[in-house]
């Protein structure tokens, strides 16, 4: 019998895509591109307040608002790491943080998604821990897609009402 327990403050995810490592960085840390395959909308401010460029490598320090696909939900956090070739971190709401780390190896680059400083109340260990865990698994899967031949998995477009309907017909 295995007598790991279970931590509820923070999982790991990975993930191997056969794309070099460069674009994979691109890929978390340009706002242009985090559209592409994650968010509808992702706003960047830098620390002057300024809005960054869609087409710029976001930084250290740097704010966000990021809207989600298909819910009318609007997520804002800090950068708090983006050190323009294998990392980047930043706040993810109530559900912690998340690291991504980047190794490559041959021409393949594995990516390593860690998200931490989840709550451990019953209630967070569900909507952050099983949710959290679940989408990234999703979206992993759907940077891969879309990465490797040009597909998305993800609906978009859909209106709040639609997607409720979509769930639960």
């Amino acid at each position: 019998m295995n007598d790991t327990k279970l931590e509820w403050g923070s999982f790991t995810k990975r993930i191997i895509l056969n794309k070099n490592f460069e674009d994979v960085y691109k890929c978390w840390t340009i706002p242009e591109l985090l559209t592409e395959w994650f968010l509808e909308k992702a706003d960047y401010l830098t620390k002057e307040n300024n809005p960054r460029d869609k087409q710029d490598f976001i930084q250290s320090g740097d704010t966000f608002t990021w809207k989600w696909h298909n819910w009318d939900i609007l997520e804002t956090g800090e950068v708090f790491t983006a050190n323009g070739k294998d990392k980047v971190s930043f706040s993810f709401g109530a559900a912690g943080n998340v690291h991504i780390n980047l190794k490559t190896f041959d021409d393949k680059t594995e990516v390593v998604l860690i998200q931490d400083k989840i709550p451990v109340d019953d209630q967070a260990k569900m909507n952050y821990y099983c949710g959290c865990s679940t989408g990234w698994t999703f979206w992993l899967t759907n940077l891969k897609a879309w990465l490797e031949h040009g597909i998305k998995l993800n609906a978009t477009g859909l209106a709040q009402s639609e997607v409720h309907n979509l769930v639960n017909s």
